[in-house]
């Protein structure tokens, strides 16, 4: 009983027949990937199949898991309409995992579908199984915007859900979309440096390395499989398991991985999240060691507020620059590697620097809409970071910024976007424009003014 064995595949719709025949040719490992898949999991004859998939509905905070007894799906919108889907699902399982996924903190249920239609994410892996094997129920699972951790404490939760059922789950996923020039989203050299990585723990079942490859790595090959991925890492915590790679192609410029992972014994060693967490925590304490006092006052605001509800009050003892010094500030905090609030201001809004700081801190960790409130049990892991502005000046047009040195306003109306300088992922200054437009809500075709600054940056 229990996962007998997870599956990472790729989901490219051109792989069904009838669907892109003329580049069959072109995937032909996956092809074969597919099939030897779909024939291990006739053998196992598993009576549930969950199904992690990107397609679905998906929320920055919660995980979507597919409601009702049944579902229908097709490929109409790849123009192919012969191949069609109806699938029961296991809604006692699909309960059981919300359920335990609550119990656990994290949030999960059946709320809020949006499309009952199966996604291509589930449709294209289980066409091949269902050529060979069609007795079985599904779950059908979301990824969503949480951090990678999440993920993998949902993993945890399937597995326990699933203890008492036969089960096979599958993480349905591609890797860069960024493989070449010719690939739907062109080309960028993280493409191969992400897909290798995933390489590696495909072929090794190193889940801890997969917490290693950084949200930047991620943006920058654009990917759609390392979530699903480490749901199925989790579903295996502190337990050996067999790794097998199937497959892996990016002809396209999409990278197309397959691998099996098919559990063995219990192993304490392979408690990942738990080792992950201890390296992140002494990489924070590492950085608070050589924090200088723009970042100090950052973290000793934000913390101080955390755990009191009141401001910090004006240290003594900072140095001028912050006390007799008046200037727009932005604070960005990071847990794990990945952004988890930015608040600032473009022109000062208090008597000195050091209230600037004091002030946005609070409003990165509390005030930030796009995130939850940070709580006590996430301070120590936290970084900071902290960029004082230039005055901001007019500028006639794009070919006066430097995405490196500048930042840029944009304004139209009332409406106004900014962004700062020297951002991971932000590699053009039309990237940088569109970005900072659409912060500022404005639209691609609106006339816009253009101002830039300059910043120091603490970090």
């Amino acid at each position: 009983m229990a996962i007998a064995r997870a599956y990472f595949l790729p989901h490219p719709p051109l792989a069904v027949p009838g669907i892109g025949d003329g580049d069959k040719h072109k995937i032909s490992k996956t092809l074969a990937a597919f099939d030897q898949s779909a024939r291990e999991i006739a053998a196992l004859a598993p009576d549930t199949i969950i199904f992690i998939t990107p397609h679905n509905t998906l929320y920055s905070d919660y995980f979507h898991i597919s409601p009702g007894k049944s579902a229908r799906g097709d490929f109409s919108r790849f123009n192919a309409r012969g191949a069609r889907f109806e699938t029961e699902y296991d809604s006692e399982l699909a309960e059981k995992i919300a359920g335990i996924a609550e119990q656990n903190g994290i949030r999960a249920g059946t709320l809020g579908e949006k499309n009952a239609a199966l996604d291509h994410g589930v449709m294209v892996p289980m066409w091949f199984i269902n050529q060979r094997f069609t007795r079985y129920k599904i779950v059908r699972v979301s990824q969503s915007g949480m951090e990678p951790s999440a993920h993998y404490r949902l993993g945890r939760c399937i597995a326990e859900a699933a203890k008492d059922t036969k089960a096979v789950l599958i993480a349905s996923g591609d890797l860069s979309h960024k493989l070449t020039a010719e690939g739907p989203y062109g080309f960028a050299p993280e493409g191969a440096e992400f897909d290798g990585a995933v390489q590696g723990v495909l072929s090794t079942g190193d889940f801890l390395s997969l917490f290693k490859i950084s949200d930047s790595l991620r943006e920058s090959a654009a990917e759609c499989g390392y979530n699903s991925l480490m749901v199925l890492a989790g579903c295996f915590d502190r337990q050996s398991v067999a790794a097998k790679p199937l497959s892996y192609e990016g002809p396209l410029g999409v990278g197309y991985a397959a691998a099996s992972f098919t559990p063995g014994e219990p192993d304490e060693g392979r408690a990942f999240l738990e080792q992950f967490t201890q390296i992140a925590l002494s990489d924070a304490r590492e950085r608070r060691n050589s924090e200088d006092a723009y970042r100090a006052l950052a973290r000793q605001s934000l913390e101080h507020t955390v755990k009191s509800g009141a401001a910090l009050p004006l240290p003594d003892g900072l140095p001028d620059e912050l006390i007799n010094r008046r200037a727009g500030a932005f604070v960005s905090l990071h847990k794990n590697g990945r952004l988890r609030g930015c608040v600032g201001t473009i022109a000062p809004t208090t008597g000195c620097v050091a209230l600037e700081i004091i002030q946005n801190a609070v409003s990165a960790g509390l005030r930030d809409n796009r995130f939850d409130q940070v709580g006590a049990s996430e301070l120590p892991y936290l970084t900071y970071k902290v960029d004082i502005l230039s005055p901001p000046e007019p500028i006639s047009g794009p070919e006066e910024l430097d995405v490196k040195r500048y930042g840029v306003i944009v304004s139209s109306g009332h409406k106004r976007g900014l962004l700062l300088p020297n951002l991971d992922g932000v590699d053009t200054v039309a990237q940088q424009v569109a970005i900072a437009r659409q912060k500022g809500g404005i639209s691609e075709n609106a006339a816009v003014k253009l101002e830039r600054f300059e910043v120091v940056r603490h970090e």
